[in-house]
């Protein structure tokens, strides 16, 4: 095969084309401690017999990027598919209804897709990063509750970016609606709605309008800065309809490249707000849709919205949030990071009234108020090229004002421990 030169280190020609091909991946082995898989934090009860306080998962992954060039720019493809096997199945938490606490439980399999888009002429069409990220985490291997990022999966979108020249871009993007989804919250014993896992219902209806997502956007030898903003569409599902109502989130974010201290050295930070629009404010706060009944909980309240009365009105759930990270290459083959995250969702007293009727079959008067704050560091050693040995620890401290049978305070440390055999050419 010949190689290809125009688009970096790694391509090659396709035989008897001039399309060029960069195929890749990673092979990985880790153990989490007080988290499951890729380090998502555990919100769970740390204490019960059935919690499981080690987490173990391998992954393998491939990527291709194809690229051939045309009289409108580059015609590019890019895909990634990856295999996961989890000791834990349902997330290995107290309160899971599969923990694979049994003797030769079966372990958690699934292949999925990462992303997978097409770009052309400045359009982009596929699953891929929302145009709303900015702070990717770059600095910790967690999949993360705060900020906007899938931890490295995507959304669908279809999109378009223009090059306003000196690094400066806009875009614009049509994206999937239920991919930005927490749902709608309707209090137990109401007919209408979708029971989830826990036992709250859903009363969100289906989807009708996707998010409308932009963002302006500068990239230069410093480093980089973005505002963006999004609409969501809240739809509701029961009989005696709210009218339908739109959220929205607005976010600024900055990365700056410390040189000075270190050869890809920087400092990153994110802030979001939103209202009805939730999943911008925290991505990984749709892993853990919300309180359980009779006082067992493993998260607080998540919602873009809650219904207040029988199907008739609703309030939108607020929000914000702020990650960041520090990371410093010690030398070429040696780094750390230092990086926190803070956010918090603030219910009515009405919506706080019918989440507590939901946890704990009466409402004694108390906020579903809650916030979690995170503080965590991780160091990378690649002994030899292509091999990544990287440990992180972090500590997550969970705070809410519900009081009763429901959720209460939550303080614990996590870790894990990483092997990661890269071979992208």
């Amino acid at each position: 095969m010949k190689i290809c030169s125009l688009y970096g280190a790694g391509f090659y020609y396709i035989p008897g084309t001039d399309t060029c091909i960069k195929i890749g991946g990673y092979m990985r082995a880790e153990v989490d401690f007080n988290a499951s898989g890729s380090f998502t934090p555990n919100f769970a009860d740390h204490d019960a017999r059935t919690y499981n306080t080690n987490h173990w998962r391998t992954r393998i992954a491939t990527t291709w990027d194809v690229r051939s060039q045309t009289a409108y720019g580059t015609l590019r493809a890019s895909a990634m598919i990856a295999a996961t096997d989890d000791n834990s199945a349902g997330g290995g938490y107290a309160g899971s209804s599969n923990p694979s606490n049994a003797a030769g439980a079966t372990p958690y399999n699934r292949l999925y897709n990462q992303w997978a888009f097409i770009q052309w002429a400045g359009f982009t069409a596929g699953k891929t990063a929302s145009f709303f990220d900015f702070d990717n985490d770059s600095y910790s291997n967690q999949t993360n509750v705060w900020g906007s990022v899938y931890a490295g999966s995507g959304v669908e979108v279809f999109g378009y970016t223009a090059q306003l020249g000196n690094g400066l871009s806009a875009s614009i993007a049509a994206e999937n609606n239920n991919g930005h989804r927490l749902g709608i919250a309707t209090t137990l014993g109401v007919a209408e709605g979708v029971k989830n896992a826990d036992t709250q219902l859903n009363a969100g209806g289906g989807q009708s309008m996707p998010d409308i997502v932009g963002n302006l956007r500068i990239d230069q030898a410093w480093g980089s800065a973005q505002i963006m903003g999004a609409a969501h569409q809240v739809n509701f599902g029961v009989a005696s309809d709210p009218s339908d109502k739109v959220g929205y989130a607005l976010g600024a974010g900055v990365k700056v490249n410390l040189p000075m201290l270190g050869k890809g050295d920087y400092i990153v930070t994110q802030f979001t707000y939103g209202k009805g629009a939730i999943d911008y404010v925290g991505s990984g706060v749709a892993q853990g849709n919300t309180t359980k009944q009779g006082g067992i909980t493993s998260y607080g309240p998540g919602w873009d919205a809650v219904l207040t009365g029988t199907g008739a009105t609703a309030d939108l759930t607020e929000g914000w949030s702020i990650t960041g990270g520090f990371e410093h290459f010690w030398v070429p083959n040696l780094k750390s990071s230092l990086y926190g995250a803070y956010g918090k969702l603030r219910y009515s007293a009405a919506a706080s009234a019918s989440l507590q009727l939901a946890a704990a079959g009466t409402d004694v008067g108390s906020s579903a108020n809650w916030s979690y704050w995170q503080l965590g560091s991780r160091t990378v050693w690649t002994p030899v090229a292509n091999l990544d040995l990287s440990i992180e620890v972090m500590y997550n401290s969970q705070q809410t004002a519900f009081s009763g049978a429901s959720i209460g305070d939550n303080n614990w440390w996590s870790g894990i421990f990483r092997a990661q055999r890269n071979f992208y050419p």
